[in-house]
C-alpha cells in the first residue's frame, strides 16, 4: 500500500470524524431528545453521499479513483457510525424503550439503504456521461 494513499485516507477520516462530531452536537442542541436522531441523520446523509459518489467515481469516472480512498473510505467511513448506532439501540433497550429501539433499528436500516439506492439511481439519471 502506498504511503500517499494512507495519508489521503487519514485526512479524509479526520475530516469525517470532525464533521460528524460537529453535526451531531448541532442536532442535539437543536432537537434535544432521547431518540438518537443525530446518528440517524448522519448515517442517512452518509448513505446518500456514498450512493452519489459510487456512481461518480466507480461508474462514471468523473472523479479520479484516488478520491474513493479520501472520500468514501476516509471521510464517510469516519462520518457514518455503525458502532454508535449499535450502542444507542442497546441503550434504548436497556432503558425499557423497546418500541423506540425497534423504530430506530428499522428506520436506520431501511432509510439508509433506501437513501443509498435512491442516490445511486438518481445520480445515474442525472449524470449521463
Amino acid at each position: 500500500m502506498v504511503i500517499r494513499t494512507l495519508v489521503f485516507v487519514a485526512a479524509g477520516g479526520a475530516s469525517g470524524a470532525v464533521a460528524r462530531y460537529l453535526l451531531s452536537n448541532a442536532v442535539h442542541a437543536l432537537v434535544p431528545m432521547r431518540f438518537p436522531l443525530a446518528t440517524l441523520g448522519v448515517n442517512l446523509l452518509g448513505s446518500l453521499l456514498i450512493g452519489i459518489l459510487y456512481v461518480l467515481i466507480a461508474e462514471r469516472g468523473v472523479l479520479h479513483p484516488e478520491w474513493r480512498s479520501v472520500v468514501m473510505v476516509g471521510f464517510l467511513g469516519a462520518f457514518t457510525t455503525f458502532s454508535t448506532f449499535s450502542l444507542e439501540a442497546v441503550t434504548l433497550l436497556e432503558h425499557g424503550l423497546g418500541a423506540q429501539a425497534l423504530a430506530y433499528i428499522v428506520a436506520s436500516v431501511v432509510l439508509c439503504i433506501g437513501a443509498a439506492w435512491a442516490a445511486i439511481l438518481l445520480t445515474r439519471l442525472v449524470w449521463t456521461v
